[in-house]
């Protein structure tokens, strides 16, 4: 049950998109994945909880190698379509005995094909009719039809598979999964045939896989028997397959029904029942194929693992890129804030207007004992309204946002689309432009920020004495101070700009000094540049999110680390069936 339960949780990973990148070798993994998915469901689970279910052998092979003839020939009698049209099979047929109908009528194999069964017309005709309607002949990729034949021993299941090499995508398709599910093949090429590089893949893949195979070289002329079937012998032990059975089927007229002598198979039909005779000899066939399809499963997984690894280091090098674009406009926001930048300007003219510049000036040359008492005599009925610097502070701050956050966006599209895996995720999308609606969050974002001022001066000058201080010119008159204050740094000004708007933010300084002390006053600061880095960092997380949303679904280490251990475990299966 434990093995049961790694393959089921293998084949559930395997089928997600857990390869979502488009990365160099990618097409080929995702197949492989894909092939993986289809073998579990189709041979690997469902042979794993029943080794005594009847063999499947599969009659593959090239078109016109002469397969739907061989099979006639097994059964003594025509029931598949043979023909000088092709391809000839277009729906595979599965033969089988009465007793064995249970195992084979539901989807305990090929679970993704539907049943139909077929009808045996009489001991010298007996082509198939589909309950459903449909004709032996047509071009229905997605079923099989079932054909119960008593002349088929019991224990052993015979499908006769499309062409591989079929002119038809979706035959050869299919033919690759029949195989695939198969737990031995009956592998079907011809005297002039035998070499063909398509069939020799596939023995290739059946090597590996350490599945049992038959060769059946047909259609060999008198005299030359020899000399083929030697050459053949050599192709297939240097592919790993010496160990694999050759039946030699000279060429021969076939009689007025298409079908060939029975003397042509009988040593292949003696084989097969040799083979499916006991339950013992079916079991060891059978466990034979599975460890070399577990094994073969193992070595994906591995392959797999390794791509999960590469897919999540390319998502982890796409996150970088968006976290450092976003990171350098976060810097880029608290350096024009602190710098200086926003206090010239519009800003600075109405913060001018607000305070009264000279007269101010002197009041400072007085002293700080004296500003404290002549502070509320200055500002009663003189400043000009606070709106007008609030205003002109909120267009400042929200240019320098929307700005910054702008280049972010699309220095991030620019490095994900200089990247193969980038360029896949962004497609068409324009995200270098910033999301609709942004320019109106951080105005409302910067509202918030100055409201946040407010509520920390309050909180601040909570005692009657401060609070009798700040109703002299209100309370958002302070907190315009204080946003002066947290722009105080002059770098990056010049000339006359760095002595007016520094003594501006001094001026700035001075007031909050006179109503809340030094202390309090770097306690605040501190407090309002905190609270702008924050409102900041969420509207900077926000559009960063447009591109990281891209990267769901990318494996993360931990996953390739899994699949790797799942692997390992897949391989001591495959030791232990085939032990």
């Amino acid at each position: 049950m434990e093995a049961i339960n790694l393959l089921t949780e293998v084949r559930a990973e395997l089928s997600g998109n857990i390869l979502p990148l488009d990365i160099a070798g990618i097409a080929q993994i995702r197949e492989n994945a894909r092939t993986a998915v289809e073998q579990l469901d189709d041979y690997i689970l469902p042979r794993y909880r029943s080794l005594d279910a009847p063999l499947l052998a599969v009659v593959g092979g090239s078109t016109g190698a002469g397969k739907s003839t061989l099979v006639n020939a097994l059964v003594g009698h025509p029931v598949t379509r043979a023909g000088a049209i092709r391809p000839t099979t277009r729906q595979p047929i599965l033969l089988h005995h009465e007793l064995d109908r249970p195992w084979l009528e539901n989807d305990r194999i090929l679970p993704g094909l539907r049943r139909i069964t077929g009808t045996a017309v009489g001991r010298n005709q007996s082509i198939p009719a589909s309950q459903a309607g449909a004709t032996p002949d047509a071009a229905l990729t997605d079923s099989i039809i079932l054909l119960q034949d008593d002349a088929v021993q019991r224990g052993l299941a015979i499908l006769d598979a499309p062409d591989v090499d079929s002119i038809s995508d979706e035959n050869r398709r299919l033919a690759g999964q029949l195989l695939a599910a198969a737990d031995l093949w009956i592998f079907v090429t011809t005297a002039n045939r035998y070499a063909d590089a398509v069939p020799w893949k596939l023995l290739s893949e059946a090597a590996g896989r350490n599945i049992t195979v038959a060769v059946v070289l047909d259609r060999v002329p008198a005299g030359v028997e020899d000399e083929i079937s030697n050459d053949l012998r050599g192709m297939l032990q240097r592919e790993g397959l010496g160990g694999a059975e050759l039946f030699v089927v000279p060429e021969r007229e076939l009689d007025e029904m298409d079908m060939l002598p029975g003397i042509a198979v009988a040593p292949l039909k003696t084989w097969l029942g040799e083979l499916a005779d006991t339950s013992e000899s079916r079991a060891a066939i059978a466990r034979q194929t599975l460890a070399g399809v577990l094994g073969q499963l193992a070595d994906r997984g591995d392959v797999i693992a390794v791509a999960m690894g590469e897919q999540e280091a390319s998502g982890s090098r796409l996150a970088q890129y968006a976290d450092e674009a976003f990171a350098q406009a976060h810097a880029g926001i608290l350096a024009s804030v602190q710098d200086g930048t926003l206090l010239r300007g519009e800003v600075l003219a109405r913060w001018q207007d607000f305070v009264g510049t000279g007269e101010f000036f002197r009041s400072l040359e007085s002293g700080i004992g004296r500003l404290r008492d002549r502070i509320g005599a200055f500002f009663t009925g003189k400043p000009k309204p606070v709106d007008n610097v609030e205003a002109a502070i909120e267009s400042g701050l929200h240019a320098v946002v929307v700005d910054q956050t702008a280049k972010a966006s699309e220095t991030t599209e620019e490095r994900w689309r200089a990247d193969p895996a980038g360029k896949a995720l962004v497609g068409t999308a324009n995200l270098g432009a910033l999301s609709e609606g942004f320019s109106d969050r951080v105005a409302e974002q910067v509202r918030a920020w100055q409201g946040d001022l407010m509520g920390i001066i309050r909180t601040e000058g909570a005692n009657k004495r401060m609070t009798a201080r700040m109703v002299s010119f209100g309370v958002n008159g302070v907190a315009v101070a204080l946003m002066v204050v947290v722009f105080a740094s002059t770098a990056g000004l010049t000339g006359l700009e760095v002595g007016i708007a520094g003594g501006s933010a001094v001026v700035g300084q001075k007031l909050l000094e006179a109503i809340f002390g030094e202390d309090a006053v770097r306690r605040l600061t501190k407090r309002a540049k905190d609270s702008l880095a924050t409102r900041c960092t969420n509207l900077l997380e926000t559009e960063k999110e447009r591109f990281l949303v891209r990267l769901q679904g990318i494996p993360t280490a931990e996953d390739a680390k899994r699949m790797k251990q799942n692997s390992a475990a897949i391989r001591r299966l495959a030791r232990e069936q085939g032990a």
